[in-house]
């Protein structure tokens, strides 16, 4: 798969997925104050183009505003004519649904650059010559991603750079995987971020964020790593890749396996102290239970289709024979006797009646 569809799809998928990343991310880089559950509409939802042209899906409406981002992952020096060309449609589009008078409104447009280098720009702009003779320049900003620091990212709330957040290290990866220290540093600045995002998920009582930011990184994590398996797996391991636990569930399995602890040390102890007792109270009620089912088959066969089906399951568990036995004979001679004493109070009875 190709450098830039893994980013592109990583991207997408925030944008559409995870939609209130994209709020503090227009709210940082054109100076917005929008709230954070402000609902982010996608342009195409509320557009269909009856012109056959496709409007970028990057494309959305927050409040009365539209805003138009580009994910780049290398730099193109033609980025500015597709820029003007997109919000030219965007805008030509929002025109043609909003009807006459037609007024042609460019959305607020950026270009975010994954990678950059010292000849990036910092904006991207040409100049519009008119018939008339006037002309305007068309602008749009640039977000260079890799400028911005974990500690930004995070107290900015600017998550959908996380996932890019290990493309800063990308041209000195065959160093780091070939020295043990460098290794040890990335792997503990992966730490170090799976931390951070743990404690913002804590914090924002938002468990289901830590899942899909830790499943994006490590999507791009693996393509990056794809050359070093074994500096792959280390950073798989930091971030949490090995197993996807939400908070929730996470303390739900702490609770569940402190419980069944205590109930394994409960049985231990009660084994101990009353194995054949208690073996011998099981029987006692299984045989009841048995012949109060099957007494028109007859009490002893009863007992002894009970006592070999018990015995058979204790053998299973690995019990001795010799304790089998006695547990065995005590309890059919204790069940006996209680059938003894049930007869002979229903003889009385019927005496009684009589």
């Amino acid at each position: 798969m190709a450098s830039s569809t893994v980013f592109d799809s990583v991207f997408k998928t925030m944008v559409h997925k995870i939609p209130w990343l994209i709020v503090p991310f227009v709210n940082e880089v054109f100076d917005r104050s929008y709230p954070e559950d402000t609902r982010v509409h996608p342009f195409n939802d509320e557009h269909e183009s009856d012109r056959g042209r496709k409007i970028d899906d990057t494309v959305f409406r927050l409040g009365e505003k539209i805003y138009h981002i580009e994910c780049q992952s290398v730099t193109d020096s033609n980025m500015v004519i597709r820029m003007i060309e997109y919000d030219f449609s965007i805008a030509l589009e929002e025109a043609l649904n909003r009807g006459k008078p037609y007024r042609l409104e460019f959305p607020s447009s950026c270009v975010l650059y994954l990678r950059h280098s010292s000849a990036t720009p910092d904006v991207l702009n040409m100049e519009v010559l008119l018939p008339n003779g006037e002309s305007f320049d068309y602008e749009t900003k640039v977000v260079k991603a890799q400028t911005y620091s974990s500690e930004e990212i995070f107290r900015k709330r600017l998550l959908l750079l996380l996932p890019y957040y290990l493309m800063r290290y990308e041209k000195t990866l065959a160093s780091i995987s070939s020295d043990d220290a460098l290794t040890a540093q990335l792997v503990a600045d992966c730490a170090e971020l799976r931390a951070e995002l743990e404690a913002f998920a804590f914090q924002t009582g938002n468990a289901l964020i830590l899942e899909e930011l830790t499943e994006l990184i490590i999507r791009v994590a693996d393509h990056l790593l794809s050359s070093y398996e074994a500096l792959r797996i280390k950073v798989r391991k930091a971030m949490g890749g090995e197993v996807l636990e939400f908070l929730h569930e996470r303390a739900e399995r702490l609770e569940r396996e402190a419980e069944a602890r205590g109930l394994e040390q409960g049985l231990e102890q009660g084994l101990e102290q009353g194995l054949e007792q208690g073996l011998e109270q099981g029987l006692e009620q299984g045989l009841e239970q048995g012949l109060e089912q099957g007494r028109a088959q007859g009490v002893e066969r009863g007992i002894d289709r009970t006592v070999e089906a018990f015995a058979a399951q204790l053998r299973a568990r690995g019990l001795d024979d010799e304790l089998i036995e006695e547990v065995v004979s005590k309890s059919v001679a204790s069940v006996k006797t209680h059938i003894d004493e049930e007869d002979r109070a229903k003889v009385a009875a019927q005496d009684d009646e009589s």
